[in-house]
């Protein structure tokens, strides 16, 4: 066949899988956000259905002659950043990782995944860690079984590193480890000084009572402050936030609310509307291919941590949005000042629950995420004894005692999901975000002095060009040097961190 023409061929066969694929994701959004309890084994069986499918059709051996051909055309991957020769590495690399993977295993994982993520949901609420340890050892098993199918720990490598590479390519456990360790003890100093510091800033806005209706609203105005398009997305509610997009043109969020924590709804609004507004700053003649997607979740994270911390508990941002707040909430926060709000939302305290967690402590509740999924991908920990080993790791790494399993292991999703090797990828994205920032705000000037204005869009239009735009053209680790010119580092992170909480604290 004509290699011109087998680009094309292989093009439209991955957009019909792709086409698939986001069906399936508006399936699993309807089970978190609108499914009726009753519906889970029907929908289980859907998703497992959908999942046999896709995987059929991205192993079909008509994909790989369309791949050869194309591999050996150099007007199709002459150029390594073309369009065309980005699409082809992508598609291989999904494809070298599928085939290796038996059909069944896909559906098993797929089916368990949706029982074990209701099976979290009461866990959770019940605060019942047992009743969903059978489901997590099931996906432990299934996915070490995956682990091995891909050739996990044959490199003298973890098993690890086969399921991180579905997240951020190229993650190595060994490589997370080097980088975690020097930042846990700047961390943990910088928690220690300011835990000792003789200024200690209050909160004022954090136990307001406020109407569930209200946040809504108000979370969905600010969403759209920001940037968040509401016809091409919507926001909802749901016991762990998200954020997915269903194809171009359709990206569905969601937040959490508590009737006593305003700020949590908004920064976790924020959070996911960075995600979202990458979602939709990809290119619509991409869609369906690697050139409009995402280059992996650490860039993914980078966007939404960028917007709920550089942007969202920045002083200048309340600067222009406390006037919106007594707008919005009237009496409720009658004589609170934007310096308020700023000081409430960066206090730092050694927490439990990681999405609610300052930016100061977040990555120690990575950290331990992360060597508890690597001791039970490895075998040294049985799902059995998770709770008291998560226990522990607190009790190290943050000096507090864990009261129960429901703020402990059961508090978020993602385990239930088998996304294990995903965690890292959280403060990744924080080392991301500080990076670009820093380099933004070089080229744009004063971003504080643009939001105390109430412009987003000078900071929205940078990320556009610079980072979704480019879709999957590079790797995570040469995207930060072609957007900043330097590799990945912990010191933009640091400066930020430092620098900041140092003023609020009066170090």
């Amino acid at each position: 066949m004509a290699s011109g023409n087998a680009y094309e061929q292989l093009i439209s066969k991955h957009r019909e899988m792709n086409t698939l694929q986001t069906i399936s994701w508006g399936l699993n959004w309807d089970q978190d956000v609108m499914m009726p309890p009753k519906g889970l084994k029907s929908r289980a069986r859907e998703l497992e259905y959908l999942a046999g499918l896709i995987h059929d059709m991205v192993i079909d051996e008509e994909i790989g002659e369309l791949l050869d051909a194309c591999e050996s055309d150099e007007s199709v991957i002459g150029d390594r950043l073309s369009v065309s020769a980005v699409n082809v590495r992508e598609i291989r690399r999904g494809y070298d990782m599928a085939v290796k993977l038996p059909s069944q295993l896909v559906k098993d994982l797929t089916s368990a995944s949706s029982l074990a993520r209701a099976a979290w949901a009461d866990a959770k609420k019940n605060n019942d860690f047992k009743g969903f340890a059978p489901q997590l050892e099931k996906l432990v098993a299934l996915l070490r079984e995956k682990a091995d199918c891909l050739g996990g720990g044959e490199d003298g490598g973890e098993k690890w590193d086969a399921l991180a590479e579905e997240y951020e390519p190229g993650c190595k456990a060994r490589d997370v480890e080097a980088v975690f360790k020097p930042l846990r003890e700047r961390l943990v100093d910088l928690v220690g000084r300011l835990a000792e510091s003789s200024y200690q800033p209050k909160d004022v806005v954090n136990h307001v009572e406020v109407d569930f209706d209200q946040q809504l609203s108000f979370a969905k105005v600010i969403a759209g402050k920001i940037g968040f398009d509401f016809e091409g997305g919507r926001l909802d509610t749901s016991s762990h936030p998200f954020c997915s997009g269903f194809g171009y043109g359709d990206c569905r969020m969601t937040t959490r609310i508590h009737k006593n924590k305003m700020p949590d709804a908004l920064s976790s609004t924020m959070h996911e509307s960075g995600h979202g507004m990458y979602t939709q700053g990809t290119l619509e003649e991409h869609a369906g291919t690697p050139m409009g997607s995402y280059v992996s979740l650490g860039i993914h994270e980078s966007q939404s941590r960028l917007w709920e911390n550089q942007v969202g508990r920045s002083e200048a941002f309340w600067k222009w949005c406390m006037p919106l707040m007594h707008e919005h909430f009237g009496e409720k926060f009658a004589g609170v000042h934007a310096r308020d709000v700023y000081e409430s939302l960066n206090i730092v305290e050694r927490s439990l629950i990681r999405t609610q967690a300052d930016e100061v402590t977040y990555n120690l509740h990575i950290m331990i995420r992360f060597e508890l999924e690597l001791a039970l991908v490895r075998g040294d920990l049985n799902v059995a004894d998770l709770p008291g080993a998560w226990n522990e790791k607190y009790k190290d790494y943050l000096g507090i005692d864990v009261p129960d399993d429901g703020v402990g292991c059961l508090q978020d999703i993602h385990w239930s999901l088998g996304a294990i090797g995903y965690f890292p990828t959280y403060t990744l994205g924080n080392l991301y975000s500080a990076q670009f920032y820093e380099k933004a705000n070089q080229e744009l000037g004063d971003l504080h002095a643009m939001f105390e204005q109430g412009d987003f869009t000078t900071l929205l239009g940078w990320l556009r060009k610079n980072i979704h735009e480019h879709g999957m053209r590079y790797r995570a680790g040469e995207l930060c040097e072609v957007v900043t010119g330097e590799k990945l580092k912990a010191d933009a992170l640091l400066r930020h961190l430092e620098g900041k909480y140092g003023e609020v604290y009066k170090l």
